[in-house]
């Protein structure tokens, strides 16, 4: 029986650790903060008031991980986003996406009859991209350039330039016309990304979305856990726990023990030594290889990789205790409805969201951001008091990558910036905060260790995607990554966590 240690306890960790302790090994969990969960966790906002503090939505989670490691039994409870969108617009319309297509079709059409015509092909479309990438997802993965030939000798070209290396823009525009149902669709294309719908490559950010929701009605419906994202990482722990996992909290470590160019374990920064025949980090790249690994121990140009590699954080997620529910212009009514049940998309156009990059990229926070709005107290009354609500914005554009004290200067006025485009659609929200929390890139590094605030522990565009992603296996002999730095790469996923365990199980017996 080997000894692993775990760096972090996020819900790759988690995953890992489960694989290994079920597997006979000895496991140690690590985690720097006071509760288990990483980013994926659920915090009290104020007395009474329980909110998905990073982590806000469940889809990616794979199917397998779920069944292999028992996850209901330990506790984890989730149901569908219904409805699946609601977009809200200016001029006084809206519309909803359903589960049901014909339902969707219904809505579109009063937004652009070309639009409904087109909403089969555009299903059809995401369908056929799935097929070609889930079966990546828990495989060693061609690097792009091997897929793209892999595509071409199929007479897939055109997926492969619609799915991966064009603007999200394009994607959507050579379905859809109208600027409603355009700015909808391509914001998936954008999520925690530090590029605009116009940006080569953001249309794998769309496919990255796409092939979740396996878990709900096998493809694109997206989920909310029970008492919160919370609920993935207690299930998770709890599974750890009955396989006879350690679980260490408010143990930060210092670095990765090195001896004869093996990883041997880890000091903690009170001055504890653990030894382990593994360590399988779930730090980012960033932070694992140039914080955590001793300077000197790993080759110079994988170092230099390193160093390269994109962290750059774009969200503002700004988390709320409300009074009442949002009061939408353009359908009145703060007892819940289903404008209030699934994800409330702000993304009035293509152009709209271009220029919120582009304010950030020039340094500015987005005057009027791009967002997606989620109050889960409307069908979970554990995270609030009776007729109270908590609501999470997921909000871009920061800044990319300013000091953390030039941050200090902006987040409340970034607080303000959500607060206020949201206004614009249900003008009441701005008497219904009770109590709110921004959180910036910086925060997302400190909170939670990512670096730079990026949500997927580096961006996932082309250059870092597929085979060009870090591996779970590196250059230093016994060391693992087992966080969302490696394939397929960020999102409440479990995959890397779940490749890193089968490297070292692999190893360990070869």
């Amino acid at each position: 029986m080997s000894h692993a240690v775990i760096i972090g306890t996020g819900h790759n960790g988690l995953v890992a650790a489960c694989v290994l302790a079920r597997a006979g090994h000895q496991v140690t969990m690590l985690e720097q903060r006071d509760v288990v969960g990483g980013a994926c966790v659920t915090e009290e906002l104020i007395p009474g008031f329980r909110v998905s503090s990073a982590a806000y939505s469940f889809s990616l989670f794979r199917p397998e991980i779920v069944e292999a490691l028992e996850l209901e039994r330990h506790g984890l409870r989730w149901y569908p986003k219904e409805p699946r969108m609601f977009v809200p617009l200016l001029d006084g319309r809206h519309f909803f996406v359903w589960r049901d297509r014909a339902r969707t079709l219904a809505e579109v059409e009063r937004i652009s009859r070309a639009d409904a015509e087109a909403w089969p092909r555009w299903d059809a479309f995401w369908d056929e991209v799935a097929a070609v990438i889930r079966p990546l997802l828990l495989a060693e993965p061609p690097t792009l350039a091997a897929l793209d030939e892999q595509l071409d000798r199929q007479g897939k070209a055109e997926l492969f330039r619609l799915a991966i290396t064009a603007p999200a823009a394009e994607t959507v525009e050579r379905f859809f016309e109208s600027d409603a149902v355009q700015g909808a669709m391509v914001g998936q294309g954008i999520i925690g990304t530090f590029a605009g719908p116009r940006t080569p490559g953001t249309s794998f950010v769309m496919t990255y979305h796409a092939f979740g929701g396996e878990l709900v009605d096998g493809a694109a419906t997206w989920a909310y856990v029970r008492g919160g994202m919370g609920g993935v990482t207690q299930a998770l722990l709890a599974c750890a726990r009955e396989a006879g996992v350690e679980v260490r909290t408010s143990s930060p470590v210092e670095r990765v023990m090195v001896e004869q160019r093996r990883a041997r374990g880890v000091a903690l920064a009170d001055g504890t030594d653990i030894p382990a025949d593994l360590v399988l980090s779930n730090a980012d790249p960033v932070r694992t290889f140039l914080t955590l690994v001793p300077d000197g121990e790993l080759p110079d140009e994988f170092v230099e990789r390193v160093r390269g590699y994109d962290t750059t954080g774009s969200v503002i997620k700004v988390n709320l205790a409300l009074e009442q529910l949002p009061d939408f212009s353009c359908l009145p009514g703060t007892e819940p409805g289903p404008q209030h049940a699934g994800t409330i998309e702000i993304a009035p156009s293509i152009d709209d969201l271009q220029q919120a990059y582009e304010d950030a990229r020039d340094g500015r926070v987005s005057s009027h951001p791009f967002m997606e709005v989620f109050i889960q107290s409307v069908t979970d009354d554990s995270l609030a008091p009776p007729g109270r609500h908590v609501a999470s914005c997921f909000a871009q554009y920061a800044p990319g990558a300013i000091a953390p004290d030039e941050w200090d200067t902006m987040r409340e006025a970034a607080g303000d910036a959500v607060i206020g485009e949201l206004a614009r659609y249900a003008p009441n929200i701005r008497h219904a905060i009770i109590a709110r929390d921004v959180l910036g890139p910086a925060d997302l590094e400190t909170r939670f260790g990512l670096t730079g605030g990026n949500i997927f522990h580096g961006e996932i565009l082309p250059g870092q995607i597929l085979g060009d992603r870090f591996k779970p296996r590196t250059p230093l002999p016994g060391l693992y990554l087992c966080g969302s730095g490696t394939h397929p790469g960020g999102g409440v996923c479990g995959a890397p966590g779940w490749n890193a365990a089968a490297s070292a199980l692999a190893d360990l017996s070869g």
